[in-house]
């Protein structure tokens, strides 16, 4: 649950973050109107004015584009440069999650190709191993 969660979790919840949210009307960071009450009533001048100025969406945009950008010491997902376990058995369960990531990276990418809008942000290959400040 520790390794899903720091993983593959964190991934999928924060991976896709920047390219939904860098469009602003998808994520607007303030608004300078409250929202309309009534539906219908809305224009394009004032749903224009309820949206935040240039100034504070470029803040929010650098923001989520610094919490976003993969870290220089990028470790995939089931690579451990630092080597913990010298007995066999580790050694073969470490093995056998490899060989289970790559499964499911040849698979997603298989999918990929199929699709119009390829989802990739959980191929083992693109998820940390293991969150990281």
């Amino acid at each position: 649950m520790v390794m899903y969660t720091c993983s593959a979790r964190h991934a999928a919840v924060n991976s896709g973050q920047l390219e939904y949210t860098s469009w602003m009307p998808n994520f607007p960071s303030s608004m300078r109107n409250p929202p309309m009450q009534t539906k219908g009533l809305t224009t394009l001048q004032t749903y224009m004015d309820t949206l935040p100025d240039v100034k504070t969406t470029c803040i929010v945009l650098l923001v989520l584009w610094t919490l976003c950008r993969e870290p220089d010491d990028r470790r995939p997902l089931g690579h451990f440069p630092d080597i913990h376990f010298v007995e066999e058995g580790p050694r073969r369960s470490i093995e056998a999650f490899r060989q289970n990531l790559n499964q499911i990276s040849h698979n997603i990418r298989q999918r990929n190709k199929c699709l119009t809008l390829p989802y990739y942000y959980l191929d083992p290959v693109l998820i940390e191993n293991s969150i990281s400040i």
